[in-house]
């Protein structure tokens, strides 16, 4: 059932009257449709497999698809994923190509789709390969006719800019269509580091003149930008330490629109995603907060915001509006992520698809708790805890349970508090989790953030530790049977933590970066390729820090069993990365099991690897803390 339920709905947008969004096929190879909700209300898949609606641009991906009406039918266009072409539909025909494939590298890739009707095109990113190597690659904004004469001549494919900067976001036109806005930095930034947000006029051949960057630079991250109603354009930046919302008006200058200690933007891992968008009214939907996230209503007159109401206590970086509405993706602890559309002169809120339907006895789910522990130095570090929990079973009086600490992603993200099957595979069999947003996590501002500055490998390894600590001291946790489990960058830190601490008596590694050096030199995706400049130091001038703090380099000081996953399609953390590991470990005795997919990239969608993967890691854990759960594969250990 957690396989099943896992992915999210995820890219909201309005055709006409109608909402439509992207949404996970875990049991058809991990796809993803595009989903319409009719008028009646009715939802239907528009495209079947195997259409997969998911660009590659940067590797994360970003907007897939843009629609409009025309003549009172839906126009859609989307990049489908085998092949990241881009692709026209309308209702009742079989999707058509509308760009070209290259042979070079990894291609053409597109992202952030804007359709322009008034001239027959499709405004976007264009991600182009020049070579075979993972940062031989250019990125401009283009223009793509929607005639389909693109399809076999990348000669007609318009470019709107150069290649000036490395990275870039789709165009934002204003109302009046004179001019288009857009983010761009470069390497060694990363966008939550620093990014310009970029103003060009647009002529009347439908080119962009005279670009000028009119806020953001180096040390200011710009995390989106829209155009109001009245032509002003209004950007999310973090000059303040927090990401605060901002109009700058025809005349220049920045003018703030609500300042709190609180996010009102987030890391754009993703090209497109959206944290506020402007209604005709002049009021703004926001996606905001500190830690968790609301969705309310900005007054950008007064500064004051009116959060929706409803059971959502997380709100994903996606919104759209037209009129009075606006489509959002909310979730809570007791409920995965849905569509949620609010009305924003009634203050309405309500669920209108992808509906949050129980797989399982809500009985069953775990109660997390929102906590605060402290580190070295008293650092606070933020961490969500699920206690075991089953009604149909009590612990023995005597025992404390078994937890996992979990370490997420980026390592620059964030874990969400909504429900997560996963996380309730484990409480139901009597093995709790926290979820640790360690120091560099998003949603508590620049200051907490930036901890992870050249300390990757450290601060993360040490709040982890010592949350597991914590908890075992107060009671919480047997310190015996203390565990560590995390993905991508959480997968860095639970194999950095097995290498430097004797706080875990196991743990489970997934699609890791497990060598520093050959990451930072060229084994990775260029989105990346300079990421360890800041989370680690420049390779050139600290080789020694790389070395020192790779799981791949210290293999020989990791004594606990582990589980290590990996994808064969994964060209963000490659297989190498794992495999290099896994020959330092020859002829020790440390009990591990092994498994890669094939056909998995960086991060698992397949229902069926979803299920191996869990019943592995539970089988791992059973072994280690002596549990007997019915009906599950022995996973067996190498030695």
């Amino acid at each position: 059932m957690a396989a099943a339920h896992d992915g999210h709905p995820e890219y909201v947008g309005f055709v006409g009257e109608e909402a439509w969004w992207t949404e996970p096929r875990p049991t058809e190879g991990g796809r993803r449709t595009l989903v319409r909700r009719r008028a009646d209300g009715t939802e239907e898949s528009v495209l079947d497999a195997p259409w997969n609606v998911r660009s590659r641009v940067v590797e994360y991906g970003g907007q897939p698809w843009a629609g409009a009406e025309r003549d009172g039918e839906p126009l859609v266009v989307f990049v489908n994923f085998a092949d990241q072409r881009l692709y026209r539909y309308e209702e009742g025909g079989e999707p058509r190509p509308l760009t070209p494939v290259s042979p070079v590298g990894g291609g053409l890739r597109w992202a952030d789709p804007l359709l322009r009707l008034d001239r027959d095109e499709v405004w976007c990113v264009l991600e182009e390969f020049t070579g075979d190597g993972p940062t031989d690659v250019r990125r401009v904004l283009a223009a793509v006719p929607l005639d389909g004469s693109a399809a076999r001549d990348r000669d007609a494919v318009r470019e709107l800019t150069g290649a000036r900067h490395r990275f870039v976001t789709g165009p934002r036109l204003s109302p009046d269509g004179s001019r288009a806005a857009w983010l761009a930095w470069d390497h060694p930034r990363m966008p939550w580091d620093g990014t310009e947000l970029i103003v060009a006029d647009v002529t009347g051949d439908g080119t962009l003149a005279e670009p000028r960057t009119v806020a953001g630079g180096p040390e200011e991250s710009v995390a989106q930008a829209d155009w109001a109603a009245d032509g002003t354009l209004v950007y999310a930046g973090d000059s303040t330490g927090w990401w605060n919302l901002y109009a700058v008006g025809q005349e220049g200058g920045a003018r703030p629109l609500c300042t709190r200690e609180e996010e009102f933007g987030g890391p754009l891992w993703k090209i497109g995603w959206r944290w506020f968008a402007p209604l005709d009214s002049g009021l703004i939907a926001v996606v905001h907060g500190r830690g968790a996230t609301a969705l309310g209503i900005l007054d950008p007159e007064t500064g004051e915001v009116v959060d929706a109401a409803g059971p959502w206590t997380e709100f994903a970086p996606a919104l759209a509006t037209r009129g009075s509405r606006v489509l959002g993706i909310g979730a809570s602890p007791r409920s995965a992520y849905e569509v949620v559309e609010l009305d924003a002169r009634t203050g309405h809120a309500r669920v209108i698809g992808a509906a949050h339907d129980d797989p399982v006895d809500p009985a069953y789910y775990p109660e997390p708790q929102i906590r605060t522990f402290h580190g070295p130095a008293g650092r606070e570090i933020h961490a969500h805890v699920y206690p075991p929990h089953n009604p149909d079973h009590l612990a023995p009086g005597d025992e404390l349970p078994p937890y996992v600490i979990w370490a997420h992603g980026g390592p620059t993200g964030r874990a969400p508090l909504v429900l997560d099957l996963a996380i309730a595979y484990f409480t139901s069999r009597g093995i709790g989790v926290a979820e640790v947003n360690y120091g560099g996590s998003t949603g508590y501002g620049r200051e907490y953030r930036d901890r992870l500055r050249e300390q990757w490998g450290v601060v993360d390894v040490e709040d982890c530790a010592a949350v597991a600590l914590a908890l075992a001291d107060e009671g919480t946790a047997d310190r015996a049977r203390l565990a560590i489990r995390g993905g991508s960058a959480g997968g860095w830190t639970a194999a950095a933590s097995l290498a430097t601490t004797d706080v875990y008596a196991c743990g489970t590694v997934l699609y890791p970066i497990l060598d520093l050096t050959g990451w930072g030199s060229g084994e990775t995706h260029d989105f990346e390729s300079r990421y360890l400049e800041t989370l680690v130091g420049p390779l050139d001038q600290v080789p020694g820090r790389y070395a020192e703090r790779s799981p791949a380099e210290h293999a020989d000081r990791i004594t606990a069993p582990f589980l290590l996953l990996q994808g064969l399609d994964d060209v963000i953390c490659p297989p190498a990365q794992s495999e290099r590991f896994l020959a330092k470990l020859e002829g020790r005795p440390v009990p591990h099991a092994y498994i890669a997919f094939e056909g998995e990239g960086h991060g698992f969608r397949r229902a069926d690897t979803m299920v191996r993967v869990l019943e592995a890691e539970l089988s791992l854990y059973a072994q280690v803390f002596v549990l007997d759960p019915p009906g599950v594969p022995t996973l067996e250990l190498a030695k």
